[in-house]
């Protein structure tokens, strides 16, 4: 089980713009970071198990391991600095880095199993330490030994962060004695055999022995939580952290070739104490200093457990109690409690090798996390993005994807148990509403891949097959508006960009109006009604130019709105408005829906809802409506519904020319629909008609036509006489580029509308 004590050991964060700081900031780079970062790299499993990993897979593949799992933890130590270095890091260390640049979601799903995490790895160092004790003592009862020791540790921690820290001085000098006693017996004494220098027992495979030395380089954020008691953190954690895991892999390079040079292959495959063989004075140097490093890492995860969670409860993710600092020391008292009796439950659980692999899964998320951010901070281009350690996206992105790597390679079912609570807690927090009042990474990735894809989308032409519906909605207020706005959305059927504008006539610098704040509750009403879509406030000096002016603003590197939405007007005289803006947006290659609709109701149990589109045969507005018609049936509120083509034919000839039209075009088109064609009968007006057929129709598309110049107010009363009779209808004008070809290739049939 020892291979399994070695875990992260993150130590004091303190004091937040929210809270009162720890008294006495003013912890350095040795004694804040350094200390407690190698007294965590440099701990059990070097003096466990590196004789078993050099035994069984030789020397040089043993110093190949090092330098691969170093490796990683450089680049994450490389990435962590950058961060620290590019802005400040608060309570909470890796939480805090993490949920700061990809939200309090994600970061709450790593934060959540990182603080129980800390809290068992103290049970853990708690039971190894109970277990080594046997080498002295074999009686010893192992879980009333890790009790105890739990206690211990507890009592030190709530003594403050500053007395732990300069507790593990003492420590540091216990690990350099045994080093150099390694050193000393090795170099020093008759070598048994140096067949180990190439030896390979061939029991144990190279990753196998690569995933059981892996802890061993870990814990090297263990100083990353103490920002808020540094005195200069920006400066202290990038140094730090980068001296503790050079001299970590320094000492690691090292160790392997004593062990080789002091000892035969047999003892090293089977004995896990072959340091007391070959070091100076044997037991009596490196046994306290296999018990300090294992007590510093059990100190030091009893420290940093209770800071997540205090940076937890500051951003509300825990009870809010959990974030106060109390006593003279400004400790989080209340974690501390907490982590306390969470690693004293755990004593009872008997058997910890599955918490334990599963707790070395949280930490590597951690690792990997933390390299991701920082290869997405530099990809997203955003320019406040300025660390002083530079480190390129390739290198950070490698080491965010060797430490995915490693999980699978140590251990493939607790990597996916992991991965699998995490992406749980990321659902559960992701549905919950949470305001967060600084920026993250995820706007700055977000923009750069738009960048990327509209600098590629403007290189490839527009055709009628890659049209979608880009709808600019306009309504003077949204709340009188929200069913014509949510059939813009309908329309778009998640396949284009819906965007609402509220038209305000009159002057920008007179207007009593925050263009901004009603955006945002343009927004919030969107939100809240369910309806993906943009929000915007125009203010025009009339209605015809505002709108012309905004549909051909609106859009972005050929994403330009196409169709024109607008509600059916109350007067007359607005409806001529809306006529006259026809011809300009045809030249904007724009189209024009006016639609008056209801609100939809559900449907009858059996009886799907009907869309008619009245197909005229002059203006070629149909194959629109029938593409219209088709986005609208495809969305849940309409799923199934049937689509009727209906025309009228002035005698049985022109009949049978448009129904064979309509018959040979449907099949082309492949949209679902049912043809009729009428013929008028003399004493029958067709708006008379239409009112017949349609008046029970759930909607009902009808074309619209361009009127010459002088000619908009009688084509007005005529429209208004055809709308009088219908509840839902859209009158459609076809001004895109594709007139004709919008639903159809060139090699259909010939187009009537």
């Amino acid at each position: 089980m020892f291979d399994m004590f070695q875990r992260e050991r993150p130590a004091r964060p303190a004091g937040t713009r929210r809270f009162p700081p720890a008294q006495g900031r003013k912890l350095g780079t040795f004694l804040g970071v350094f200390t407690p970062t190698i007294l965590t790299i440099l701990g059990v499993i070097m003096y466990l198990r590196f004789g078993w990993v050099v035994g069984h897979v030789g020397l040089l593949k043993t110093l190949l391991i090092v330098v691969l799992a170093n490796a990683i933890t450089i680049i994450t130590s490389l990435c962590l600095s950058a961060v620290a270095t590019n802005s400040r890091v608060g309570v909470g260390g890796a939480y805090f880095i993490i949920s700061r640049s990809l939200g309090l979601e994600i970061g709450g799903a790593i934060g959540l199993p990182l603080f129980l995490s800390q809290a068992f790895s103290v049970t853990l160092y708690a039971f190894g330490l109970a277990e080594s004790l046997r080498f002295v003592w074999p009686g010893v009862p192992v879980q009333a030994a890790a009790f105890l020791i739990i206690l211990a540790v507890g009592a030190l921690a709530f003594r403050g962060a500053g007395a732990a820290l300069r507790s593990q001085l003492p420590i540091m000098v216990l690990i350099a004695l045994s080093l150099l006693a390694l050193a000393g017996g090795a170099l020093f004494h008759e070598t048994p055999e140096a067949g180990a220098l190439v030896a390979a027992s061939g029991e144990v495979g190279f990753w196998a022995v690569f995933a059981v030395f892996f802890p061993a380089v870990t814990g090297i954020m263990a100083g990353l939580s103490l920002s808020g008691d540094l005195q200069d953190p920006r400066q202290a954690i990038p140094r730090g952290t980068l001296l503790a895991t050079l001299t970590g892999f320094g000492v690691y390079l090292v160790v392997p070739v004593l062990l080789a040079m002091g000892s035969d292959i047999q003892s090293l495959r089977e004995d896990p104490l072959v340091w007391t063989k070959i070091a100076v004075f044997g037991p009596w140097l490196v046994l306290p200093g296999l018990w300090g490093a294992i007590f510093s890492s059990a100190v030091g995860s009893m420290l940093g457990a209770p800071r997540t969670l205090q940076a937890l409860a500051m951003d509300h993710l825990a009870p809010r109690q959990l974030a106060t600092l109390a006593g003279k020391q400004q400790e989080p008292v209340l974690g501390l409690i907490v982590t306390l009796a969470l690693a004293l439950g755990a004593v009872f659980l008997g058997s910890l090798n599955t918490v334990a692999t599963v707790v070395t899964m949280f930490f590597l998320t951690v690792y990997g996390t933390v390299n991701l951010v920082a290869a997405l901070e530099k990809l997203s281009g955003n320019p406040s993005w300025r660390p002083r350690v530079q480190v390129h996206w390739a290198v950070s992105l490698a080491g965010a994807l060797g430490c995915f790597a490693v999980m699978v390679l140590i251990n493939l079912p607790a990597s996916i148990a992991a991965v699998v609570i995490e992406l749980s807690l990321w659902l559960l927090l992701k549905r919950r509403e949470r305001k967060e009042d600084w920026g993250d990474v995820r706007r700055d990735v977000y923009e750069a891949i738009i960048r990327w894809a509209l600098v590629r989308l403007s290189n490839r032409p527009m055709t009628a097959r890659n049209w979608r519906p880009h709808v600019l909605a306009f309504v003077g207020n949204i709340e009188r508006r929200l069913e014509l706005v949510r059939y813009g959305a309908w329309f778009s059927e998640d396949r284009g960009v819906v965007t609402v504008a509220e038209l305000v006539v009159g002057d920008l610098l007179d207007l009593d109006l925050d263009t901004h704040e009603r955006q945002q509750q343009i927004d919030a009403i969107l939100k809240r009604e369910g309806i993906v879509a943009f929000g915007e406030v125009d203010v025009v000096q009339n209605i015809e130019r505002g709108i012309v002016a905004v549909a051909q603003a609106n859009g972005i590197a050929g994403i330009e709105s196409n169709t024109v939405l607008l509600g059916w007007p109350d007067s007359q005289e607005r409806l001529v408005h809306f006529l006259r803006v026809i011809r300009r947006l045809r030249r904007l290659h724009q189209s024009m829906l006016i639609g008056k609709v209801q609100p939809l109701g559900p449907s009858e149990e059996g009886k799907p809802r009907t869309i008619h589109v009245w197909w005229g045969g002059l203006q070629r507005n149909g194959d629109l409506m029938l593409l219209l018609a088709y986005l609208l049936s495809r969305n849940p509120d309409w799923r199934d519904a049937h689509i009727h083509i209906k025309s009228v034919a002035s005698n049985q000839l022109m009949k049978e020319k448009t129904e064979g039209t309509l018959a040979r075009l449907i099949p082309e088109i492949r949209i679902n629909a049912e043809i009729e064609v009428m013929v008028k009968p003399e004493d029958v007006t067709v708006v008379d008609l239409i009112h017949r057929q349609s008046a029970a129709a759930d909607l009902v598309f009808l074309g619209l036509a361009a009127p010459e110049p002088g000619e908009e107010e009688e084509y007005a009363r005529r429209l208004a006489e055809l709308a009088e009779g219908l509840p839902s209808f859209f009158f459609v004008h076809n001004g895109s580029l594709f007139i004709g070809e919008l639903v159809s290739p060139k090699s259909a049939a010939p187009q009537t509308n």
